[in-house]
């Protein structure tokens, strides 16, 4: 039976690579894949997904207009044996409605990698649907400086302190947010402590 999936993790914890690698591997068994991403993730090109470690594909992207269901009836429904979607926290939540739908109309697995929480520890809307509405849900690890579970994106500021307010998207990667676990987090606030993001010259 067909599942909607939340492949979720903070950043940095590969979730694109995974992304890829799945999709590599429905290819390699000579299954059709549709990868998408919403309009938001625009840092490697409109319609470029690309991982960390080098791995990239050309991907469909979806607008907030777009009427994902509507789109995959019409284009891909007699040719496509899963659908994988990165940054699924950037979707609405009418287009995660529609991907659920997907899945129950047509038997068609729908895999979703992406964020949980923004850098002040809250819910996206794309995510919260997502946790309300997917049958399997799984957390990629990844691992705080500490070496404690990282559940935290935290987002850093240009003189190394960890932002408290603004606005829900900011796009960025190891330039603006590093993963930490909650009490670095904590601690970090409280204390002002300067953060050194991963890169970094020491």
């Amino acid at each position: 039976m067909a599942k909607l999936y939340f492949k979720y993790g903070a950043m940095g914890s590969s979730k694109t690579a995974q992304a890829l690698i799945t999709r590599y591997n429905y290819e390699e068994n000579d299954m059709r894949v549709w990868l998408i991403k919403p309009s938001a993730d625009v840092r490697d090109g409109a319609d470029i997904l690309r991982s960390r470690i080098g791995l990239e594909a050309k991907v469909d992207v979806m607008t907030p207009e777009t009427d994902v269901y509507e789109r995959f009836a019409g284009e891909h429904q007699n040719n496509c044996h899963v659908v994988i979607v990165d940054e699924c926290q950037f979707m609405t939540e009418r287009q995660i409605d529609e991907l659920r739908a997907i899945v129950d109309d047509f038997s068609v697995p729908v895999l979703c990698f992406g964020l949980r929480t923004d850098f002040l520890t809250h819910l996206f809307p794309g995510s919260r649907r997502l946790m309300e509405l997917a049958d399997v849900i799984e957390e990629i690890k990844t691992m705080c400086d500490c070496g404690a579970k990282a559940t935290v994106n935290a987002r850093i500021d240009s003189d190394g302190y960890i932002v408290t307010e603004g606005e829900q998207v900011m796009l960025g990667g190891n330039d603006s947010y590093i993963a930490m676990c909650h009490r670095c987090y904590v601690r970090g606030i409280r204390e002002k402590k300067e953060i050194r993001l991963h890169g970094e010259k020491a």
